[in-house]
């Protein structure tokens, strides 16, 4: 084995998040409080959206906001929404979990995003709502998406759990539709151990939220400093509502250990950023003189690519995607294969043989994996995968 050992992300963890995480252990406040109010707060004004409702996880984030535009809209069961056909699963189990369902649409070969020319074909008087999802850290062409939005009366949720604080066109991802959602995973842009964050600017959208990812909460008492410092009126008419619950919901609550670190990591994202983005400009220079057998990132004008990750797709025939990816392996360098989601098997299983019917993401599945750039790979690390990536074609 190599004496490096390079993974696709990291945990980032300095003395201020040890310093916020001890605070809250000292002030033994562990349930919703003022680190998760931080955050949320700070996180959707970073997106420019009124309101910011933080989870535990990206993908509790994606399937609360479906189950509050189906409340919020009376969607029926059997409903659908369109989502891209290449993806990580949890854009489209979410819609299935709500009892709804999923309509694929194949992807742009170069960004590997949602191709906005293919949407209107699959919109069919059933279809409810379009969830572009913003992949590796780069927008997905949003104006066309909008476009047909507003033609065909759809909603937006945008999953955008590997993009934050990315523009398109100037408008930050996650502000485009009713919902945005992001994750905070391990490996992420941000990262909270585990955590995730709804946006919006829908009030009453927010309190639904915030209700389903709190057990249906009644919205009168969400915190328990919701009761002090009220008058006895209002004291009696919460003591009385205190477990009283509105609808079904999930226990999709975060701690405040995650929304301390979450604070720290906000202090910093704009260095976490630029590392990203100054380290894959470094692998795309180094790495374009095999432009002929690999395909690199690319971000198309208007769009900034904040690369919560490296995607690369074998476009040379003679070389074999996965012979590539476990010679890399070998050598230290961890890999990942891109987002396959129509060819799993438990899709297989529930909607049989899709992938003759999306071309692309079915060369993508066979050809596509991505790598690590995240900013605390020094430059020695990207030259020993430049390197590897020499060594290996210099055989094939």
């Amino acid at each position: 084995m190599a004496g490096f050992k390079i993974g696709v992300g990291t945990a980032d963890i300095t003395e201020t998040e040890k310093k916020y995480v001890m605070d809250a252990l000292d002030n033994k406040r562990l349930s919703y409080g003022p680190y998760i109010q931080k955050f949320e707060s700070e996180f959707s004004r970073l997106h420019s959206r009124k309101h910011g409702l933080m989870c535990n996880s990206g993908t509790s984030a994606l399937r609360i906001s479906v189950l509050a535009l189906k409340e919020f809209y009376n969607w029926k069961d059997g409903d659908e929404i369109i989502v891209p056909a290449l993806t990580f699963v949890a854009t489209s189990n979410v819609v299935i979990q709500s009892n709804l369902s999923p309509v694929f649409v194949d992807v742009d070969p170069i960004t590997y995003e949602i191709d906005p020319k293919l949407i209107e074909q699959k919109i069919t008087s059933k279809t409810r709502a379009i969830i572009p999802v913003h992949l590796f850290g780069l927008p997905c062409d949003m104006d066309p998406i909008m476009e047909i939005a507003r033609k065909h009366k759809l909603a937006i949720i945008e999953d955008s759990c590997e993009t934050m604080f990315a523009k398109y066109k100037g408008k930050t991802v996650g502000s485009f539709g009713e919902f945005g959602c992001f994750s905070t995973y391990m490996a992420h842009l941000i990262v909270t151990g585990v955590g995730g964050l709804i946006l919006c600017d829908n009030s009453e959208l927010a309190v639904i939220a915030r209700s389903m990812l709190n057990h249906g909460r009644d919205s009168i008492y969400m915190s328990i400093d919701d009761d002090d410092n009220v008058s006895k009126k209002d004291l009696t008419m919460i003591m009385d509502r205190r477990f009283s619950f509105v609808r079904l919901g999930y226990s999709f609550r975060a701690t405040e250990l995650e929304g301390a670190i979450g604070c720290a990591q906000l202090e910093r994202w704009e260095k976490i950023i630029s590392g990203r983005k100054e380290n894959a400009a470094y692998l795309i220079k180094g790495l374009s003189q095999f432009s002929n057998k690999i395909q690199l990132p690319h971000a198309p004008a208007g769009r900034e690519h904040v690369f919560m990750m490296f995607p690369i797709v074998v476009k040379d025939p003679k070389i074999n995607r996965d012979d590539l990816t476990l010679f890399l392996e070998e050598k230290g360098i961890e890999t990942r294969h891109m987002l396959p989601l129509i060819n799993q098997p438990i899709y297989k299983k529930m909607f049989g043989d899709l992938e003759p019917k999306f071309p692309v993401a079915s060369a993508i599945n066979k050809n596509g994996f991505y790598i690590g750039c995240h900013h605390l790979l020094k430059k020695e690390e990207l030259d020993y995968m430049i390197k590897v990536f020499g060594e290996y074609f210099e055989r094939h």
